[in-house]
């Protein structure tokens, strides 16, 4: 089959996109991610820092002044593996460090980069592509749609939760966290998960940096603790990375934080004990979390759901790269017969008539003459790929155009999953 992928983008006079390497160039691209997110390492942390970017997968753009050739922007990505509903892992870009140097800005800069990183991601067979923005304006003209989200809440220490039968087996482990001993562990435990949107963490380089502990991101708490439940069989089923901060109020009571910063648990025992666990550490009033999924157990656990400050938020967005190929690679969890009028201007593969028609079992995904169902944007389409957001809200807000009344609520109800969509961790 040939394909069109997107065409390059000029650059102005001056800059020039090159592949970088990750030992030559290494100083370059940390200087570029310094000025781009107004972050630098501590000297302290320095001795913690993992490079965890995958050779061959970074493109930069240099500039070549009056005064030498510089870096003005870089990206790059990693090579995933996303869960689509019915938990096939389907290849994946994984888009990181997209950064410009503000002397370099408004120059069309980005705009290149993210056109080549769409055209090498569709020539090594990455069927779709996805990111955690830093800010949320930008990649939706570029075709990404928000496909999950992510949950943050702070719990009451006490807070009530429900019994659940078998939740007294499992038990609770407290100890500080040791990369090298928990590590794979953890990874056991995050391996088993079957959900849309969900991404293993396949190098060592990034299962290190799961299990870091920047001692300036303490920012007066503690080292980071884990909290890991067994079964019976001593199997993990479950943890919790956390730390805790002091706090006293003038009149000498205790009013400390847990901060949560990754959750997870298999089944509804482990979940039980691993936030009964949680929410009764001594001298703590408050459990703060902020990477939940929309539908993780805790939220069904809980007696009472009011106070708890809980806020949705944008987690990963998604580019679908092989329309076709994304389309087959999904279940569906009942019939489905649509015929979409897909518009992808930077993928023209993508664009046109699709009929998508099948089932449960399988489903075929051809091109088509007839008359369109309903007219979506790939970016749209994106959004609801995972089951994350609703062809139905898309359509009520203007995103989604049925062309044909009484073909929105039974496409939506094929595009849906009765599993929330999340990936669980950022990169």
């Amino acid at each position: 089959m040939t394909f069109t992928h997107p065409p390059k983008t000029p650059l102005p006079s001056g800059y020039r996109l090159a592949e970088l390497d990750d030992v030559a160039d290494r100083e370059a691209m940390r200087e570029i991610d310094r000025w781009a997110f107004a972050f630098d390492l501590d000297p302290e942390d320095e001795p913690a820092d993992v490079w965890n970017l995958e050779p061959g997968r970074s493109v930069g753009v240099w500039h070549d002044g009056p005064r030498g050739t510089t870096l003005a922007a870089m990206h790059s990505s990693y090579a995933f593996r996303v869960q689509v509903p019915g938990g096939e892992p389907l290849p994946a870009a994984g888009l990181t460090w997209v950064g410009v140097h503000p002397a370099h800005r408004r120059r069309g800069l980005s705009r290149a980069m993210l056109h080549a990183h769409l055209r090498r991601s569709r020539e090594r067979g990455e069927v779709l592509s996805v990111l955690n923005a830093a800010e949320s304006g930008i990649y939706g003209r570029y075709g990404y749609g928000i496909a999950t989200h992510r949950v943050s809440a702070t719990l009451g220490r006490g807070a009530g939760l429900r019994p659940v039968p078998g939740s007294e087996e499992p038990v609770v482990e407290l100890e500080s966290l040791d990369g090298p001993r928990h590590s794979a562990e953890l990874e056991r435990v995050h391996g088993q998960v079957v959900r849309p949107g969900w991404i293993t963490r396949d190098t060592d380089a990034l299962r290190q940096t799961r299990v870091l502990d920047w001692p300036s991101a303490r920012r007066g708490a503690e080292r980071r603790r884990i909290a890991l439940v067994r079964d019976a069989l001593g199997e993990p089923r479950g943890y919790a990375l956390f730390r805790r901060k002091e706090k006293w109020s003038d009149e000498g009571k205790p009013e400390g934080t847990v901060q949560v910063h990754d959750v997870l648990a298999l089944d509804a025992p482990a979940a039980r004990a691993l936030w009964a666990a949680l929410l009764d550490l001594d001298l703590m009033a408050a459990v703060e979390v902020g990477n939940l999924a929309p539908d993780d157990a805790v939220l069904g656990l809980l007696t009472d759901v009011r106070g708890i400050n809980r806020k949705v938020h944008d987690d990963v967005w998604l580019r679908i790269l092989d329309l076709p190929a994304a389309l087959r690679a999904r279940a569906y969890p009942c019939v489905v017969d649509v015929v979409l009028e897909v518009s992808d201007p930077l993928v023209p593969d993508n664009a046109g008539r699709w009929h998508v028609r099948g089932g449960p079992q399988g489903v075929e995904v051809t091109r088509s003459q007839d008359p369109a169902h309903l007219a979506v944007d790939v970016s749209d389409l994106g959004a609801a790929y995972l089951g994350g957001s609703s062809l139905t809200a898309l359509a009520a807000a203007g995103r989604v155009t049925e062309l044909v009344p009484g073909t929105l609520v039974p496409a939506a109800t094929a595009f849906s999953w009765p599993v929330a969509a999340s990936t669980g961790w950022g990169f």
